[in-house]
């Protein structure tokens, strides 16, 4: 609902009308003739121009610092996951940051290592006193315009006028003039930000730059077509940031690109207790094992409890922090070293782990802009150096690994979730996925319009009713060519499928590649869990586009398969003083005559790290061969010796 609109209100648009014209009619053409109904496809674009004139910010300013909050989107007046509103991203998070971290949700057990005990930390709330002052904008806002905090929060127009006046207040209290030119607001955009710091805050207003520099058009989830003319030459006056008023703040000891703003802040290596220590490992990646995996995670807390949890030597780790606000890193433990955060040993032995501040099973807390492109440069950074390739094999969510053990399928995180936008995230990885060139090929890429794909999910309140409509990533698969018939079963999960928000039984994520298994008009049917599993694919609105790629089946003779969940050497492999690791099925089969898409293929490798003491440490490797599949919505293993390998 929008909010009431207040007398002062009235009046305050009043005053601005004129200048408002002023602006608006060479930018969208002659105003509406008198009486008309404004045109609801320009009205948010109508904001920006009345909210630029009033405040005297330059329009292009105001959509670009927009554009990086909120890809100008209002979301209904839901907050985002730092409690931030509308698309200016004005910060009231008094309730956002009361959540827990995901890692002491559930019974995943973050390191995944059979080898050594169980780690389920106990995790309290964090307490806040206080909200650092780029969670409490919209206060501010409020008080520079005279507007009610509800209108700032559902108003778009409002929220929007707000936005404008906090960059105008940023520029005179750095006694900058409000000029017309937008190389001249290069202080003001970093001061918006909230940013603390001076890197921070230049990593924020490059970004918005950057916008200005190549322009962006689209049209919102409501329809509101917005525009913003690339201005390619654009240099702004970067000197102003020396005059902010900001802490220097030391990178030293980051690896991260220079496009984004990094800061280290260690997880501790620690000896405590009985012979006990945390929170990750000492290795000597990449000499030793191949970085294989980026795997993306959400916090399920906000930014200054997690950094709590992650200096603690009894919780678990990651190797990076993304904050929503502004984009700003957190680096953690080294790419060397091996991180507790997959909850599968092999996985966390060859990745690296990325924490996003967020909420799965909220929709409409919804990730910044600022926050996607920040995580995308770290990501292209890290896949280069490397050798990672950028696809949905090896860029995985948490909710793609694997259990490594029957007993551990059930209790394996589901993170980030269904409303992750992954298609936009690889546009910003500047690889876009996408099918092949080919017609009615074997295979499918899952790719549907986040906007419009909008599956029914419940649980993200009250277990059983249904979460708010909202794009999504993700498709849901049924047992026939009917949205009636029944959503296919995960035997490992032991339980009946659903459209729980965190059930993944019967669920497809886009990027994600199958073999096709039938086609009957709209549908398309795929092998997926051993079984044939069908999803709604119509040409005017597809959710998957042909592909094609390497496939494995049975070999001949076999009418089954195991499949893993980790790609651990044969007994014989192991050295002396070095335990041999189960090879344990998960209880999932490859049936023949199913085909299912092949991504690495990798030998069988364990590292052994269970001891503080280095000296001890192995990387054991095997001479068994494995391929990595996409077997499910997870991840999965087959050994080479059982399937035969085909084009499809």
């Amino acid at each position: 609902m929008r909010g009431s609109v207040t007398p002062f209100r009235c009046r305050r648009s009043a005053t601005g009308a004129v200048a408002a014209a002023a602006l608006l009619l060479p930018l969208l053409g002659a105003a509406p003739a008198g009486g008309s109904p404004e045109p609801t496809a320009n009205r948010l674009q109508r904001a920006f121009a009345a909210a630029a004139a009033e405040y005297h910010v330059p329009q292009s300013v105001l959509l670009a610092v927009s554009y990086l909050q909120s890809r100008w989107e209002g979301h209904g007046g839901a907050p985002s996951v730092t409690g931030g509103y509308g698309p200016m991203h004005l910060t009231d998070a008094r309730t956002a940051l009361a959540r827990t971290p995901h890692h002491s949700e559930g019974a995943e057990d973050a390191r995944g290592d059979q080898a050594r005990p169980v780690l389920l930390p106990d995790v309290k709330v964090p307490e806040y006193a206080e909200l650092p002052a780029r969670l409490r904008t919209l206060a501010k806002a409020a008080a520079l315009t005279g507007l009610p905090a509800a209108e700032l929060r559902t108003d778009e127009a409002a929220n929007v006028a707000g936005g404008a006046a906090l960059l105008a207040a940023a520029q005179k209290e750095l006694g900058e003039p409000l000029s017309a030119d937008p190389s001249d607001w290069y202080g003001a955009v970093a001061r918006f930000s909230g940013a603390d710091d001076r890197a921070t805050a230049a990593a924020y207003a490059d970004e918005v730059y950057d916008v200005l520099r190549t322009g962006e058009a689209r049209t919102t989830d409501t329809g509101q077509r917005v525009e913003l003319a690339a201005r390619a030459g654009l240099q702004p006056d970067t000197a102003q940031l020396a005059r902010a008023g900001l802490r220097a703040a030391s990178a030293n000891g980051t690896e991260c690109p220079a496009t984004v703003s990094c800061e280290w802040i260690p997880a501790p290596y620690e000896e405590f207790g009985d012979h006990d220590y945390g929170n990750h490992d000492l290795g000597e990646r990449p000499s030793s094992q191949r970085i294989t995996y980026i795997v993306v995670h959400d916090t399920e807390g906000g930014w200054e409890g997690v950094l709590d949890l992650v200096r603690d030597p009894a919780y678990v780790s990651w190797q990076y922090t993304l904050r929503s606000t502004d984009g700003h890193i957190a680096q953690h433990v080294k790419a060397k070293d091996v991180a507790w955060h997959a909850g599968n040993w092999y996985v966390n032995a060859k990745s690296i782990g990325l924490e996003h501040e967020g909420f799965l099973a909220n929709p409409d807390a919804w990730y910044t802009e600022a926050m996607y492109r920040a995580s995308a440069r770290l990501v292209r950074y890290l896949a280069a150096k490397y050798g990672i390739p950028l696809d949905r094999q090896h860029i995985l969510g948490h909710d793609t690994v694997p259990g490594p053990t029957t007993a551990t399928v059930p209790g394996m995180h589901t993170d980030p979730g269904p409303y992750w936008d992954w298609r936009h995230y690889f546009e910003l990885l500047g690889d876009p996925l996408e099918g092949a060139a080919v017609k009615g090929g074997g295979l499918v890429t899952i790719l549907p319009d986040y906007a419009a794909n909008r599956p029914v999910y419940t649980g993200c309140v009250a277990k059983g009713e249904p979460c708010a409509p909202h794009g999504s990533s993700e498709v849901r698969l049924y047992a026939d060519h009917d949205e009636d018939s029944a959503l296919i079963k995960d035997v490992g999960l032991g339980t009946a499928p659903t459209t729980g928000v965190n059930d993944l039984s019967s669920r497809v994520s886009t990027g994600q590649r199958y073999a096709v298994a039938d086609r009957w008009g709209d549908w398309t049917a795929i092998w997926y869990l051993g079984q044939k599993a069908w999803f709604r694919n119509p040409k005017q609105r597809p959710a998957a586009v042909a592909s094609a790629g390497l496939v494995v089946t049975p070999k001949a003779g076999l009418d089954s398969v195991p499949v893993y969940g980790r790609a651990y050497p044969e007994a014989a492999a192991y050295p002396a003083g070095v335990p041999a690791q189960p090879v344990s099925p998960l209880p999932y089969t490859l049936p023949k005559g199913q085909k299912y898409v092949v991504g690495d293929k990798v030998p069988g490798e364990y590292y052994y790290a269970v001891s503080f003491a280095t000296d001890s440490h192995r990387v054991v490797v095997g001479k068994d061969l494995y391929y990595e599949i996409q077997y499910g919505h997870r991840v999965a293993f087959v050994r080479a010796a059982d399937v035969r390998l085909s084009i499809s």
